[in-house]
């Protein structure tokens, strides 16, 4: 999909088909898996120069957004986090909060992942926090990360997202892992486009 079309994220949906089978693969999945590593270091990596970017001062380059990490979820829905991001501030809901420790991110790094993630993905997108606009937000951070680093980006979003809604129906959130999933899954070309939705978007 080409990002640069307007209102393109708004059109993106999750195909039950393809989540279903990205929840398989998750829950298959092992809660550490060493060779999934090297795509979680780049990760780390580029998640920390994106966070970085987020909070530093505009003067030198950055956004200059101030982050705050909360110990409640901050936001029922997109707008009020779009406003905020408008606003040059963004709540966090703590890792640490969830007792869902990550087998790799620490607290910190997950706080990280997730100021950039609501940002470059959720923000960016206009998009919410259901399953449609999690595919989105996915969508849209996935091109701000290396193909390797993409890889465990997509296990972190979209596999989460997809356990969450077609092994667990929403109950529950799956537990967090460090491996890959199939490499199909990574790219950004299995995602569905269809009917626009109406949210904002942050412009840069």
């Amino acid at each position: 999909m080409d990002s640069t079309l307007p209102n393109a994220y708004e059109r993106v949906r999750l195909d039950p088909v393809v989540g279903a089978a990205i929840a398989d693969a998750y829950m298959a999945a092992p809660v550490r898996d060493d060779r999934a590593y090297g795509a979680y270091a780049a990760f780390c990596r580029e998640t920390v120069q994106q966070y970085d970017f987020l909070v530093g001062r505009v003067e030198f380059g950055g956004l200059g957004l101030s982050v705050r990490i909360v110990d409640e979820d901050p936001y029922s829905d997109v707008d009020p986090m779009v406003d905020d991001v408008r606003r040059r501030r963004l709540n966090v809901w703590a890792s640490a909060a969830s007792s869902n420790p990550h087998p790799y991110l620490t607290d910190s790094e997950n706080d990280m992942f997730r100021a950039v993630h609501d940002v470059f993905g959720h923000a960016a997108s206009g998009r919410g926090f259901d399953r449609h606009g999690e595919e989105a937000a996915w969508l849209k951070h996935s091109t701000m990360y290396s193909s390797l680093a993409r890889r465990a980006l997509t296990t972190e979003t979209r596999g989460q997202n997809c356990a969450l809604n077609f092994h667990y129906c929403g109950a529950r959130f799956p537990e967090q892992k460090a491996a890959l999933l199939p490499r199909c899954f990574s790219d950004p070309r299995s995602a569905r486009i269809g009917r626009a939705v109406a949210e904002r978007a942050v412009a840069w």
